[in-house]
């Protein structure tokens, strides 16, 4: 199964940032999309083992896709520098693992490992 991520990033230099490092790590990288509805439009091509969220986004919360991402089995990992996304995005983000923002590689690359391994 080749490893896919669904990146949601409205930054632009912080969303091919993202897409260059998980290529070279051996990700198949779908987007990156900075808005709820270009993401939703990449989801009904493939659906990705796991999706890298934005909390706010250029047309709002990140909150509707996540809930997508829970109806379609997809997990997520949350990059923000809020310490409770939660309160920005709802609760469909608690307990989702946040790697922060800026994000450091390392931390990333384990996390998204693990979450499509759980």
């Amino acid at each position: 199964m080749r490893k896919t991520v669904l990146i949601v990033e409205d930054e632009f230099l912080i969303a091919i940032d993202l897409k260059l490092l998980l290529e070279r790590r051996g990700w198949w990288v779908l987007g990156p999309a900075a808005t709820v509805e270009e993401a939703l439009g990449l989801l009904d091509d493939e659906l990705p083992a796991v999706a890298l969220l934005d909390v706010t986004l250029r047309d709002g919360s990140v909150t509707q896709l996540a809930e997508v991402l829970c109806e379609r089995n997809v997990p997520f990992v949350v990059a923000s520098a809020y310490r409770r996304p939660e309160l920005i995005g709802g609760e469909i983000l608690a307990g989702a693992p946040n790697v922060g923002k800026p994000t450091e590689e390392r931390r990333l690359l384990t996390m998204l490992e693990q979450v499509i391994r759980s």
